[in-house]
């Protein structure tokens, strides 16, 4: 049986955030931040040109999705220890706060990325870029039938992983 797939690791899929994680239902660490890297992995039957997906519409589209990323605190709006919400702060300005327990943080709304993910872990930012990656090449017209892997490094050889196996 033969297997086919393309792999991205470029240095253009790298963006710096900050964040913090919950490590257990008493404990969040301190805010930090690393620079990211992403590698994504797609498997499928090659096209009537012998492509599993274009490499450089699956490179831009994934450039897309982490610059919208870089240089951003990420917040996770599905972790049931923290509370976050938006308003209006002084002068006027949006602004996202966050709390645990008996800490509170206050964002620039701006400099936030709001995730619909239980922690900001590099497992679940891989599955929200996953999910992303798909979607936007599935309304570009490319759909991702095989399989997919998504790895985010947060710092050398410490990666999180997520994969969706072709159907």
């Amino acid at each position: 049986m033969e297997r086919f797939s393309v792999r991205l690791r470029k240095a253009v899929h790298v963006f710096c955030s900050g964040h913090f994680i919950t490590l257990t239902d008493t404990l969040c660490e301190p805010v930090h931040g690393h620079n990211w890297t992403v590698a994504v992995e797609v498997g499928g039957t090659p096209d009537g040109h012998g492509m599993v997906v274009d490499f450089i519409l699956l490179r831009d589209t994934l450039s897309a999705i982490v610059s919208r990323l870089d240089h951003r605190m990420l917040l996770p709006t599905r972790n049931r220890q923290l509370e976050v919400s938006e308003s209006i702060g002084p002068g006027g300005l949006p602004e996202v706060t966050v709390r645990f327990d008996r800490r509170r943080w206050v964002f620039p709304a701006d400099e936030c990325v709001l995730l619909p993910v239980a922690n900001t872990t590099a497992e679940w930012i891989a599955a929200w870029i996953g999910a992303e990656l798909t979607t936007a090449l599935a309304a570009a017209g490319t759909p991702l039938l095989g399989r997919i892997v998504v790895a985010v490094d947060e710092c050398a050889g410490q990666e999180g992983v997520w994969e969706r196996s072709g159907g």
